[in-house]
């Protein structure tokens, strides 16, 4: 095999350099635009891809379960950043991606994709936060954190009468708990 020339392999040094550079600073305006929140959740994004990488070049799995976890991992970035970008708020909420045959993972009883409505909460854990399409279709969910899951069911209880079954102390479910006061002897 021949080898390049001199001025050959100087320019094919630059023409990589100038490729190099220009990823260096297409990282930099992402991590610019976003705030270390969101650049800590592309860059888990980045590693979670970089495992099923790893894993199908070791034909540990198949090629449709690689293509499903990199298209749900794309989904997962495409709706992060959107959320990022028209909340103009550094924060990511948990994120869940489904296709419609796995709902049942997050969900005991399923319901109809096509009931789905945008920022609906479905079961008390979740937000619906609209479906994106890349490659199959995810239907794309916020995780409730626990103070909204609280919220939403004190709303739920506050019109209805309280519930027959108690916790094992006796006291209902829902109720706060509180200890009275000890009477110290004087």
């Amino acid at each position: 095999m021949c080898s390049p020339s001199g001025p050959t392999r100087f320019f094919f040094s630059i023409i990589v350099v100038l490729g190099l550079s220009g990823l260096a600073v297409a990282q930099r305006a992402a991590s610019d635009e976003f705030g270390p929140v969101m650049t800590a959740y592309l860059g888990y994004l980045n590693n979670e891809q970089e495992v099923v990488d790893d894993r199908a070049s070791r034909k540990e799995i198949t090629v449709a379960y690689y293509r499903r976890n990199s298209n749900r991992i794309q989904a997962l970035r495409q709706m992060a950043m959107r959320l990022v970008r028209q909340s103009d708020n550094d924060y990511v909420p948990e994120l869940e991606a489904v296709t419609v045959d796995e709902l049942r993972t997050i969900f005991e009883h399923p319901p109809k994709p096509a009931l789905f409505r945008p920022n609906e909460v479905i079961a008390n854990k979740f937000r619906y936060l609209g479906a994106v399409r890349v490659g199959d279709t995810f239907y794309l969910f916020a995780r409730l954190d626990p103070y909204e899951q609280a919220e939403l069911l004190q709303h739920d209880t506050r019109g209805k009468t309280p519930p027959e079954s108690s916790s094992a102390t006796g006291q209902r479910i829902g109720e706060a708990s509180t200890r009275s006061r000890r009477a110290v002897p004087r």
